[in-house]
C-alpha cells in the first residue's frame, strides 16, 4: 500500500494524555519523541495548546499547554525530521497564545471543531496559517452530525480557509467502512484545493481497518498512537499502520522496542483499548464518558446492564 504522498502523524501524547489529564513524565515524552523520529514517521503531536486563563493548570499536565520552554526541554538534543503539532480546541486558547511559527519549536497547528463552531474553526486556521503554521480543521463528532450541516460546513472551509488538510474524526468509534467510503467521497467533492485526513477511535475494534479505508478512498493524512493508546478504546495502532504502509522511509524497530520498555508497563498502570463498554458505547454511538465512569465503579464489568440503560436512553 506504498503511496508516497501519505503522511502519518502520532498523536501518542496528545490523545494518550486524555487518559491520565496529561500528566505524562518529561522522559516518557522524550523517549516517546526519540522513537518516533527514529522510525521516520511524519509528524508527532505532542500535546494541546490551551490558555491557563481558561483550563486549570491545577486540574491538568503540562502537555495539557504545551508551553515552548516545557515542549523544547521535551526534544532538546533529539536529532529529528519528525515535525511537531500540537492540537488547539475551538474556544480554549487566546490568539496571542500561538506565537509565530518563527518564534516556536512547533510546525502545526491542529484546530479541532465541532460542525456547528466552523466559522470559529476558520478564523483561528487562518490565524495560525498567517503565523506561519501548516495547520489542519478536524471535524470532531461528524457520526452526530447533520448532512446538510456538514456540507455547509466544507463549502466554508474551502472557500475560506487557510487550512491544508481536513479530517473525518471518528470521534465516538462507531463509523463502519461504508461510512468512511461516503464521508471520503463527500470531502472529496467539497475541498478541491485541500488534503483529507482521518482519524479513527477503536470502540468497535475498527480503527486500523477503518484508518485502511480512509487511504483507499484517498485520506493522505493518517492518525494513529503507539500500541494503540488514547481515551477510552484508543485509538489506531502505530505500528500496525506503519506495517501496512510498505513504505521504506519507516522504521517499525524502535516502535517496537519502545512499546517493549514504555507501553507494557504502562497498560499495568493506565487502562486503554478494546473493553466491552466502550463497545457498547461506539455501537450506539454515544462519547464514551459513561463507559469512563462505569470503569472507576465496582460494577465495571456489569456489561448487561450498561448496555440496557444505553439502549433505554435511545428508546427515550
Amino acid at each position: 500500500m506504498f503511496r508516497e504522498e501519505i503522511k502519518v502523524l502520532d498523536c501518542t501524547i496528545r490523545d494518550g494524555g486524555l487518559i491520565n489529564d496529561h500528566y505524562f513524565e518529561d522522559d516518557f515524552v522524550r523517549n516517546v519523541y526519540k522513537a518516533i523520529s527514529a522510525s521516520g514517521v511524519d509528524y508527532m503531536e505532542i500535546g494541546y495548546r490551551c490558555s491557563k486563563s481558561i483550563m486549570s493548570p491545577d486540574k491538568f499536565g503540562k502537555w495539557k499547554f504545551c508551553e515552548e520552554n516545557e515542549v523544547k526541554k521535551a526534544i532538546e538534543g533529539i536529532e529529528s525530521d519528525t515535525k511537531l503539532s500540537v492540537m488547539v480546541d475551538v474556544g480554549r486558547v487566546e490568539r496571542e497564545d500561538i506565537l509565530q511559527c518563527k518564534d516556536s519549536v512547533l510546525d502545526m497547528m491542529r484546530i479541532a471543531t465541532y460542525a456547528k463552531d466552523i466559522d470559529k474553526a476558520i478564523e483561528m486556521a487562518n490565524d495560525a496559517a498567517d503565523k506561519g503554521y501548516e495547520t489542519t480543521v478536524n471535524i470532531m463528532a461528524i457520526s452526530k452530525t447533520l448532512d446538510s450541516e456538514l456540507d455547509e460546513a466544507l463549502i466554508q472551509l474551502e472557500k475560506e480557509c487557510k487550512a491544508t488538510t481536513v479530517y473525518i474524526v471518528d470521534s465516538f468509534g462507531s463509523l463502519y467502512s461504508e461510512n468512511i467510503q461516503f464521508l471520503a467521497s463527500k470531502y472529496k467533492k467539497f475541498l478541491k484545493t485541500k488534503e483529507i485526513g482521518i482519524h479513527a477511535h477503536n470502540n468497535q475494534q475498527l480503527a486500523y481497518a477503518n484508518t485502511i479505508q480512509g487511504i483507499i478512498e484517498g485520506c493522505n493524512f493518517v492518525d494513529a498512537t503507539v500500541y494503540g493508546i488514547g481515551r477510552a478504546a484508543g485509538n489506531c495502532p502505530l505500528e500496525l499502520l506503519i506495517g501496512f504502509l510498505k513504505n521504506p522511509k519507516f522504521d517499525l524497530r524502535p516502535i517496537l522496542d519502545l512499546i517493549a520498555k514504555e507501553f507494557i508497563p504502562l497498560q499495568k498502570k493506565m487502562e486503554w483499548g478494546y473493553i466491552l463498554p466502550y463497545a457498547i458505547t461506539g455501537m450506539f454511538n454515544e462519547h464514551p464518558r459513561a463507559a469512563m465512569a462505569l470503569r472507576k465503579t465496582d460494577q465495571k464489568e456489569n456489561y448487561r446492564e450498561f448496555y440496557e440503560s444505553l439502549s433505554a436512553m435511545e428508546i427515550d
